[in-house]
């Protein structure tokens, strides 16, 4: 089974072109069998009459001897071994004589009767090898020219490789010109095609700024064909909209109806001051980071299959290391960012957990310099994605530790204050945007963290 290519105008246009290939070999063949045809008919023709006219030409002396000065009128008889002949020869033996055109030096051999006969008008044609190599056509006919039945043999023949050549060099002009008018359609249906089909463009196009969170509905003006899918289209976008307002209205009431009983039991724990109080708050504070962490996964994954947040990261990163630099005064921090920002497709809320959790842990382990950067996805695969990428010059990770680092809770050093949340926190939220996080040795001496997340344009 033929499977034919998914894209549109490839294959409309290959469909359209072969049928225009299909279309002009066709009336090749037509026009060509058609023009032979009507050649061949014009060139028996020809020598039918031009056989007639030396026929009548042609006449007896009264010693019994051929005579005539037949004039065909075709400058061809003259031209010695042009292919075009003509021989009138006798048969009886009461006549005698021989007449033959001036471009007639030679022989043409001719068949027997029996291979090919006389028809009822006494007359017959064949093809036979001429004086110079060529193929001629020949008509004979045996004519009695008086009442004493002197019989002789009239022959008139023409070039045929001349019809050959000529009927060849008319399928040589007419394959030409069929081929560039084949190459003329093939282009205008192409560009017909393309033309036809931009609408679709320019509703991917729309789709693109709706997806990119540049635009919220499909806008422009579209053909008739096209704008009920455009309708249908925004009535979709609307819809998961609501769903997705209604599903972050639902995530913030169960939010805040939970906060009051976890508070509730939290201070019961703290104030009954035993061993089995502060097992009641622990859990209670474990419940409520449960609840945000899965809350904020609801969140994410309702807004990642609909419509995208567009966050610039340049303001946000800004902002954020000049609250780090007051918090640790002593320490150097450096951004480093392409000219033009760089869009987040997510919330910028997000970002800056993710960011500010990681450049904190940065601060916190660096000896005196911190490093970050921001830019596009190095690798092919990640062509729309960022890359935050920050470093340290501190003591780093281990490799046989860093896998550790990513778990809920695990502390490398105890010494360090923390609950051990933060690389955990930050990997599943950059798992919930689809991204990744790795950990890895930094220039610096210290740790370098690379964490890739969806980007908009």
């Amino acid at each position: 089974m033929v499977r034919l290519p998914r894209s549109l105008t490839i294959r409309v246009l290959a469909l359209s072109t072969l049928w225009a290939v299909l279309s002009l070999v066709a009336i090749a063949t037509v026009i060509s069998a058609l023009y032979r045809q009507a050649s061949e008919r014009s060139f028996d023709s020809l020598l039918s009459a031009h056989l007639f006219n030396l026929i009548g030409a042609v006449g007896v002396s009264d010693e019994g001897r051929l005579q005539g000065s037949p004039d065909l009128g075709d400058v061809r008889y003259v031209i010695p071994r042009s292919g075009w002949y003509w021989s009138v020869e006798t048969i009886s033996e009461n006549l005698t004589g021989r007449l033959r055109s001036l471009s007639f030096s030679g022989n043409v051999d001719s068949p027997t009767l029996v291979q090919v006969p006389f028809d009822g008008r006494f007359q017959r044609s064949y093809a036979a090898n001429g004086l110079a190599g060529e193929r001629v056509k020949v008509f004979e006919n045996e004519f009695v020219l008086d009442d004493q039945n002197r019989i002789a043999r009239f022959r008139v023949m023409g070039n045929l490789t001349e019809l050959e050549d000529e009927i060849g060099e008319f399928e040589q002009r007419l394959y030409f010109y069929l081929f560039m008018f084949g190459l003329g359609t093939v282009a205008f249906n192409a560009a017909a095609i393309i033309f036809g089909l931009r609408p679709l463009a320019k509703v991917r196009a729309a789709l693109s700024k709706v997806r990119e969170g540049s635009a919220q509905r499909l806008e422009g003006s579209f053909p008739p064909e096209i704008e009920p899918l455009v309708h249908e289209t925004n009535a979709l976008i609307d819809n998961n909209r609501r769903i997705v307002e209604r599903a972050r209205t639902q995530v913030g009431n169960l939010a805040h109806s939970l906060k009051t009983p976890l508070a509730v039991i939290m201070n019961e724990g703290r104030s009954m001051g035993t061993e089995q109080g502060q097992l009641l708050g622990d859990q209670a504070t474990a419940m409520r980071q449960q609840i945000d962490n899965y809350l904020q996964r609801a969140r994410i994954a309702a807004q990642r299959d609909s419509v995208v947040f567009r966050t610039p990261l340049r303001p946000s990163m800004e902002r954020l290391l000049r609250v780090m630099e007051k918090l640790n005064p002593s320490m150097r921090t450096s951004l480093d960012m392409p000219d033009g920002d760089i869009i987040f497709a997510g919330e910028e809320g997000d970002f800056e957990e993710v960011s500010g959790n990681l450049i904190e842990n940065a601060m916190k382990w660096a000896g005196e310099r911190v490093q970050v950067s921001i830019r596009s996805a190095a690798n092919v695969e990640s062509a729309e994605r960022l890359a935050l990428i920050i470093e340290d010059d501190g003591p780093g990770i281990p490799d046989e530790a860093r896998r550790e680092a990513l778990k809920r809770g695990k502390r490398l050093d105890e010494t360090k204050p923390g609950s051990g949340l933060g690389l955990s926190i930050v990997s599943d939220l950059v798992a919930q945007y689809g991204g990744t996080l790795t950990l890895d040795r930094s220039e610096l001496g210290g740790l370098k963290v690379i964490v890739e997340l969806p980007r908009a344009h």
